[in-house]
């Protein structure tokens, strides 16, 4: 079995104001965060494991992975922001792993408020549970599956957002799983979307150890602009 996703934490950077007089102004809220800053918060493959490397192709920076899974299109990217993103995968004989990174940094606090609600309001969309039957085209060959979806609320160092949670399992004739969580987070001018996600084959067993991965793999980010 290929090895799971194993992230080295990083700690956060706390910055202390020394003490003033009593009439001086109260300190001014930490600002905006800058591309420089997301594109050195985003991990690279080296962090995460030893068999993760960039995909062979690369991911379209107008399109988000998909929010709700099953055949739902992806959502395009929130307008007017600047875009740093970095994906990786981890693939082996009995599955793979993949992780999609992208930040959009906003000139202002209200246009990210603004995405990532507007990212929420597609992931309230979501169906609760969809079948889908088989397909082979020229894109694909995938067996029949059905596909859980469920939204979770996200605090995590200062970052708001939400997670959407997918459980892909296949019919009995091919026995595989498929977990993905996708994290909408914002900070100040900035929405984090991240998605993590594992494929199991010839297992009707989904990933143990999914839920700690995500939330390792989305905290090692956060952590180090909170």
């Amino acid at each position: 079995m290929f090895a799971r996703a194993a992230v080295i934490g990083t700690c956060a950077l706390l910055l202390v104001a020394g003490c003033s007089g009593d009439d001086d102004p109260a300190p001014e809220p930490t600002g905006l965060l800058t591309v420089t800053t997301m594109r050195g918060a985003l991990l690279q493959a080296s962090e995460i494991g030893p068999a993760w490397a960039a995909p062979q192709t690369s991911a379209d920076p107008s399109r988000l992975p998909s929010i709700c899974g099953g055949t739902t299109t992806a959502p395009s990217a929130p307008p007017g922001g600047e875009v740093v993103s970095a994906s990786f995968v981890d693939e082996g004989q009995k599955g793979a792993q993949t992780l999609d990174q992208t930040a959009f940094v906003f000139g202002d606090e209200a246009l990210a408020t603004a995405a990532q609600t507007a990212l929420r309001a597609v992931a309230d969309g979501c169906q609760a549970e969809v079948s889908v039957p088989a397909t082979v085209n020229d894109e694909k060959a995938e067996p029949a599956y059905t596909e859980t979806v469920a939204i979770k609320t996200l605090d995590e160092s200062g970052w708001k957002g939400f997670v959407v949670i997918r459980h892909k399992k296949y019919e009995p004739a091919h026995p595989s799983t498929a977990d993905t969580a996708v994290a909408v987070l914002t900070s100040r001018n900035v929405v984090l979307v991240d998605t993590y996600a594992i494929y199991r084959l010839n297992t009707s067993s989904p990933s143990p150890n999914f839920d700690a991965d995500w939330q390792r793999l989305v905290g090692s980010v956060v952590q180090r602009v909170s």
